[in-house]
């Protein structure tokens, strides 16, 4: 009823000041538009994920309109999108500032992070089907369910402007003497490595693959052509025909870009070579089973989609090609949900593939995206970072990763690091909360600012998020305790019997100490905790 009667009482309120616009302090609508301004944690509804490499910032959209970006020292960015709609791409313009998404409907957003809004937006037409960015540059690739292929250019303010330059699902495989079904859905747009921007690769859905060259305006290499020959891979097949089948998911499967990998709807994998060494039309006439190699993680008839596909580059291998790759889908139907990851060997020639080190990453909840996160430091390797649901973030060492080689075909399961929370939810378990304002009182300011001091100072005390791998934002610090005050603190009880009190003076809460689990009397030679079920605290006495 109060809720009720609030929101009567403030219609009425905004109606009448509507029709009296010239009394001070009248409402607006947006004065009744109640969001979220502040959020902790990983959103439950939480669905992709994108990295900036350079700033080590994480962005994590999710079902509702929402984008979460995380930093180092507890920084947590909240965007909210005026629609409440999931997003289908994530991508950030690395070192820039800025965040593009792509909503369900089609509504490409550029975000600029400084400000936490919209800078600008673009209505797309169509339904969009690819989107890439070019590392390093102002311009991304958009493919659509019509076959279109568009590039899109990003101003200095965060305008999108789009550009006269795109190309059709049917003058592309014209000019690559290929012929083209009726509806040609893009659904893969990658540029090139190290061809300085002028190619880019094209997939569509029915299974053909294009390296398009954009200033020759001519195909360089075609793939997926029915009549090509298979090469056994890890798990191989007899050689057979390859029949037309769709593409589910793509990515460059070395540094260089000879070789692209492509997953399909019935769970196979294909490594695909764009070698350049001879033109087009020859190396369209010479197609042969050494331009594809399948691979299978499975023996079983039939196999899920592969859904998710990246590679990491091995940097201690010489060979451009050698990596790991990550692998959601194409195992047995049935089994446990798990992330693969296979680390990879070709031999010299490329003419055969080995796997040398299979893992598995068991998932706390559904699969729901992955990232890498390029090292910082001298460019040792990735970590990766899977997200699933219910809003659950898995951290993988990237030196996890890198033993892969000495197992020698063993199939093992990697463990991971969940993400450090900044107020710990469900671990442990929190049984009871309070804001407490200190204003007037200095002295239990002062008390916990030494507190905090000491504990920082103590070189057995480590950080909850240590070893985690973003460290981008604004680094928030304490100033010196002459100078500085604390306003409001957080105290937390949980179920283990520990209390936990930060400084929430500023929206970016910093922990002040944690106060260990109290044990009970011991009873039959064991001691037990107690939950915290009530906290009280005395600012004047501290």
């Amino acid at each position: 009823m109060f809720a009720k009667k609030l929101l009567h009482t403030a219609t009425t309120k905004l109606h009448h000041n509507i029709n009296h616009q010239n009394l001070k302090g009248c409402l607006t609508p947006q004065d009744l538009d109640f969001q979220t301004p502040l959020h902790y944690g990983i959103p439950s509804t939480a669905s992709l994920l994108a990295f900036d490499p350079i700033q080590r910032l994480l962005a994590i959209a999710t079902l509702d309109g929402r984008i979460k970006v995380i930093g180092g020292d507890n920084i947590e960015a909240l965007l909210l999108s005026p629609k409440q709609l999931p997003f289908k791409y994530l991508e950030f313009l690395a070192n820039k500032g800025f965040l593009v998404s792509v909503s369900n409907d089609n509504q490409i957003q550029v975000w600029n992070l400084e400000n936490r809004s919209i800078a600008s937006t673009l209505q797309w037409s169509s339904n969009i089907t690819s989107f890439s960015v070019i590392y390093g540059s102002k311009y991304r690739y958009v493919g659509d369910d019509n076959g279109l292929m568009s590039v899109l250019k990003h101003e200095e303010d965060g305008q999108l402007l789009l550009l006269p330059y795109h190309i059709s699902a049917q003058s592309l495989t014209e000019a690559a003497e290929s012929s083209c079904p009726d509806h040609q859905t893009v659904v893969g747009v990658l540029h090139q490595p190290s061809s300085s921007g002028n190619r880019v690769l094209v997939a569509y859905e029915s299974g053909l693959i294009i390296l398009w060259d954009i200033f020759e305006a001519q195909a360089v290499v075609v793939r997926g052509d029915k009549d090509l020959e298979l090469k056994n891979g890890v798990v191989g097949q007899p050689e057979h025909d390859l029949e037309e089948k769709e593409i589910t998911a793509l990515c460059w499967a070395s540094s260089n870009g000879t070789v692209v990998a492509a997953g399909y709807i019935d769970g196979d994998i294909m490594f695909w070579k764009t070698s350049t060494t001879e033109s087009s039309k020859k190396q369209k006439a010479a197609a042969s089973n050494n331009n594809v190699v399948r691979l299978q993680l499975s023996s079983a008839e039939r196999k899920p989609p592969v859904i998710v596909l990246h590679w990491s580059a091995n940097t201690k291998s010489q060979n451009d090609c050698d990596g790991q790759l990550f692998v959601y889908g194409g195992d047995e139907i049935g089994s446990d949900e798990v992330l693969t990851v296979l680390s990879l060997e070709w031999s010299p020639g490329m003419e055969t593939l080995r796997c040398v080190g299979r893992a598995e990453v068991t998932l706390i909840g559904s699969f729901a995206d992955m990232s890498l996160l390029p090292s910082a430091i001298n460019n040792t390797g990735a970590d990766l970072l899977v997200l699933t649901s219910p809003g659950h973030l898995q951290l993988v060492n990237h030196k996890d990763l890198s033993a892969l080689t000495s197992q020698h075909e063993k199939r093992i399961t990697l463990s991971s690091l969940e993400c450090p929370a900044v107020v710990p939810t469900l671990n442990p378990v929190i049984n009871t909360a309070k804001l407490i304002s200190l204003l007037g009182n200095e002295n239990t300011s002062k008390f916990l600012l030494e507190i905090a001091t000491n504990l920082k100072a103590s070189p057995t005390q480590k950080s909850e998020g240590s070893g985690w791998p973003i460290s981008g934002g604004i680094v928030y610090q304490f100033n010196s305790p002459e100078g500085y005050v604390i306003e409001r603190i957080y105290i937390a009880g949980y179920m283990d019997g520990s209390v936990r009190i930060w400084d929430a003076t500023s929206p970016v809460l910093s922990i002040l100490c944690v106060i260990g689990a109290i044990k009970d009397v011991e009873v039959s030679g064991s001691a037990s905790t107690s939950p915290v079920s009530e906290l009280s605290l005395c600012s004047s006495t501290s």
